[in-house]
């Protein structure tokens, strides 16, 4: 196994593990659980690494690298197990008979916790009491290093033992999964995560297999070396097809929370602007960060858009409530005839634009300059384009657009046409 293949699968699992950390933290068994399977997977790959073995060699036991690479990946699999659990939490609370698939992911994790723990210490003891250990290998590899001992096909087997169970569990339960997925992008991240299992269990089978013949008759370092190749190669497959499938369905995550972004900045002009005007109506004052900075506009827009709520759609929806509130506000300030002149307007500058949203942004520029007129009954204006956020965004996102193109001086003239003598 190259340092560069490695290195390139840590990067990739601490990725995982810093995009995940923040819903650990927010304390979700299922998202701690697969936090803890992404961080003890990226140290455990760590120390196949020269740099892993060179960080643990000064603590002066010998092989102290394999044996601490064997404890990660057994916690990391007992955390994945505790993960196919968490998700089928639902299921189990709601009531209902569960299916056969989380009887079986149940049943054995009751278990999972004390068999690791039995596994790592049985390990532990094996590695320090019965393997024969010096401080300068004759071999890279670990098993031809041990070539011949008895104890190498106790400590391996119980090793591959309980990894290729897991991996093998969590194969059976992502490609039941797959099949009454109901999004493309998790039913393909499924069928690779199941995939990457099926070779991961192929992995662990033929490694116990060779560390038993290898403990009774030791291979040629030739043959060793073949075997070593054609298993690393089976190790990079299973976490590759894994890895792929994991990140394939936060492709819909990561595309949806894109847009929703682009949404909110889209609409921020617009929001910032009405704020300023009826500052008692938004649960949050624009950001007025280094004002007069040229850095000003930039930094107050992030800060908006980022700051304050849990999540974008949160965010983007008091957009939408506060720029309606805004507007309905306004109604009770501007002239009655005020929609009248933004549509004469409109038709006259839509320039390819949708009319009626060239009229709701000219009305709205000229509505904030009459914000200090005595408070009135509403005028007439269009109501929202649709009674959920879906509906409602894509028409404020229009007028947004608009708003930003509208020529301030011709949204002064249309409050003077449309004001009463």
């Amino acid at each position: 196994m190259t340092d560069a293949i490695a290195y390139t699968i840590v990067g990739l699992l601490l990725v995982q593990a810093l995009w995940r950390a923040p819903a650990a933290l927010r304390g979700r068994a299922r998202e701690r659980s697969l936090w803890g399977t992404f961080s003890a997977l990226a140290l455990a790959w760590l120390m196949r690494t020269t740099l892993g073995r060179y960080l643990v060699d000064d603590l002066g036991v010998a092989d102290l690298a394999t044996l601490l690479k064997h404890t990660l990946a057994i916690a990391a699999m007992c955390a994945l197990l505790r993960y196919l659990t968490a998700v089928d939490a639902g299921e189990i609370a709601s009531g209902a008979q569960p299916s056969r698939r989380i009887r079986v992911t149940a049943a054995v994790h009751r278990h999972a916790r004390w068999a690791c723990a039995v596994t790592i210490a049985a390990m532990a003891g094996i590695f320090l009491c019965w393997l024969h250990r010096t401080e300068v290998p004759t071999s890279v590899y670990f098993m031809e290093r041990h070539a011949g001992e008895a104890g190498l096909a106790v400590y391996m087997g119980l090793f591959y033992v309980y990894c290729g169970a897991v991996t093998a569990l969590c194969g059976y339960q992502w490609g039941s999964k797959a099949r009454h997925a109901p999004r493309r992008t998790l039913r393909v991240g499924l069928w690779l995560m199941a995939a990457g299992m099926v070779v991961g269990t192929l992995y662990s089978v033929v490694r116990a297999v060779c560390a038993v013949v290898n403990s009774v008759i030791p291979a040629a370092p030739g043959p060793n070396a073949v075997q070593e190749a054609v298993t690393d190669t089976l190790l990079y497959a299973a976490f590759l097809l894994w890895a792929i499938g994991v990140i394939a369905p936060t492709i819909h995550v990561a595309v949806f929370r894109y847009r929703t972004l682009a949404a909110i900045r889209a609409l921020h002009r617009l929001w910032r602007d009405l704020a300023f005007v009826v500052p008692d109506l938004v649960l949050y004052p624009p950001s007025r960060i280094l004002p007069g900075s040229r850095l000003a506009a930039p930094l107050n827009t992030a800060r908006d858009m980022f700051a304050h709520d849990a999540s974008p759609q949160i965010r983007l929806g008091r957009y939408v409530t506060e720029i309606r509130d805004a507007i309905h506000e306004l109604r009770r300030r501007a002239p009655e005839d005020l929609y009248r002149h933004a549509r004469e307007l409109a038709a006259a500058e839509s320039d390819g634009q949708p009319a009626d949203a060239v009229a709701e942004a000219y009305w709205i520029r000229a509505a904030m300059a009459s914000a200090d007129r005595p408070v009135g009954s509403p005028v007439p204006f269009p109501a929202g384009r649709g009674e959920s956020l879906a509906a409602e965004v894509p028409w404020l996102l229009k007028v947004a657009d608009a708003y930003a193109r509208a020529n301030p001086t011709a949204a002064v003239r249309l409050l003077g046409a449309a004001t009463p003598a």
